[in-house]
């Protein structure tokens, strides 16, 4: 929101979901906003974050009272750490199959990020996948993440390969620590590096796979799913009817990596 990308329609500005996890009442408030000030509908994106387009603003900067407006929703928790808030999670953690219920890591990982000054300046690209162990994130690159191995433990993903095993009550600690490390080594300047992978020193030690790593499986299908329904956003987004519906039986949504939304059964 606060550094959105000038496109041909307008401004397009993007909204970082933890988890992809948003309440029926912060939609219909963001699809308020979107009518008001952009194209009037919502967008999602492949890392299961929102989107809004043709919003209003001058040299690269939002209308104060379309960001002030956007800010009401509770969708922007923090100014200063706005960029880095890119954590993705199993959609269907703690209410369908997996190893264990990351949903509690990745509120307590983005809380120790936001907490940190410095973090402020990790790049917009970096991105934290956290897999509960069923195998649906394995095949989305990452910088730093883990992937459950049982209701306790997780291996930790470095860029392109294996961390240490951790116990899951410390995860978001050692995940922080080690995007503490990403930014004293990255270099400065224009070569500085935006990802792991691109670091000239390694971040940490290598270690061989877990062989209790599970088997990557295919994105979750749209329809009735485990759990719960799996529905499809089109490429044109959701307008106000389409948002009325989605959340006329549900106050927890969640946005999936697939451009879709999760709508749970039993929504908490």
């Amino acid at each position: 929101m606060l550094r959105p990308w000038p496109a041909d329609d307008g401004l397009l500005v993007r909204l970082r979901l933890i988890g992809g996890h948003v309440t029926a009442t912060q939609l219909t408030d963001l699809v308020g906003v979107a009518e008001r000030y952009g194209d009037g509908r919502i967008h999602v994106t492949s890392r299961a974050n929102l989107q809004l387009r043709a919003f209003p603003g001058t040299d690269g900067h939002l209308d104060e009272a379309a960001l002030l407006a956007l800010e009401s929703t509770g969708l922007l928790p923090t100014r200063t750490h706005e960029l880095m808030r890119n954590v993705m999670i199993s959609p269907r953690t703690g209410i369908a199959g997996g190893r264990a219920d990351l949903t509690p890591l990745g509120r307590d990982l983005d809380a120790r990020l936001c907490a940190d000054p410095a973090l402020a300046h990790v790049p917009g690209k970096f991105l934290f996948v956290l897999d509960d162990g069923r195998g649906d994130l394995l095949n989305h690159t990452c910088d730093l993440g883990l992937v459950a191995l049982d209701d306790t433990t997780a291996q930790l993903r470095i860029g392109d390969g294996w961390g240490e095993i951790v116990d899951l009550n410390d995860a978001s600690t050692t995940l922080v620590e080690l995007t503490v490390r990403f930014l004293q080594i990255r270099g400065t300047g224009p070569t500085a590096a935006w990802h792991v992978q691109e670091c000239a020193t390694p971040l940490a030690d290598a270690h061989r796979p877990d062989p209790r790593l599970p088997t990557p499986i295919d994105p979750l299908p749209y329809g009735d799913v485990p759990g719960g329904r799996h529905v499809e956003v089109p490429a044109t987004g959701l307008d106000r009817a389409a948002i009325d519906t989605l959340t006329a039986d549900s106050d927890r949504l969640i946005v999936t990596p697939w451009r879709g939304i999760y709508l749970p059964k039993d929504p908490a």
